[in-house]
C-alpha cells in the first residue's frame, strides 16, 4: 500500500501557493534585498572583471625553456642506468658464489636479482629516455 504522507516543515504544512511566481515578480526591491544580492553576486562580478582585464593585458605570452627538466631526466636516465648494471653485477655475483659452493637452490634468489637489474637497466632507462625524447 502506498501512503502520501503531508510534507512538514518546521511544523507548518507545505503551502505551494504561497509565493507563486508572477506575485515574487512583482515585489519591489528593497534595500535589503538589494545588498543582498550584491553580497551574493559580487565576487563572481569582481572575478570576471578581472579576467576581462587580464585576458586584455597578457596576449603576448613568451615560450617556456624546459632544458632543466631534460637535463634532470637525462640525470635520471644515468642513474637508472648505472643502478640497474650494480643489482644486475651484484645478483649475478651473489648466485656465482653460492652455485661454485654447490648451493644451487641458493642462488636462484641471486639470479632473480640480476633478471631485475637487467630490467632496470633496459626497460626502466629506456622508459625515462622516452618521457624526454632522448635516444639511447
Amino acid at each position: 500500500m502506498l501512503r502520501i504522507r503531508r510534507a512538514v516543515r518546521l511544523g507548518k504544512p507545505l503551502n505551494r501557493q504561497s509565493c507563486p511566481p508572477a506575485k515574487w515578480w512583482t515585489k519591489p526591491f528593497s534595500k535589503q534585498s538589494l545588498r543582498h544580492a550584491l553580497h551574493v553576486i559580487g565576487p563572481t562580478l569582481t572575478a570576471l572583471v578581472f579576467a576581462v582585464i587580464a585576458s586584455g593585458v597578457a596576449h603576448a605570452q613568451g615560450t617556456m625553456d624546459f632544458s632543466g627538466a631534460t637535463t634532470l631526466m637525462s640525470t635520471f636516465k644515468t642513474f637508472a642506468m648505472y643502478a640497474g648494471a650494480v643489482i644486475c653485477l651484484g645478483g649475478l655475483i651473489f648466485a656465482g658464489i653460492r652455485m661454485m659452493s654447490g648451493r644451487f637452490q641458493d642462488a636462484i634468489p641471486g639470479l632473480f636479482g640480476a633478471l631485475f637489474g637487467a630490467g632496470v637497466l633496459g626497460w626502466g632507462a629506456g622508459w625515462i629516455g622516452s618521457l624526454t625524447g632522448q635516444n639511447m
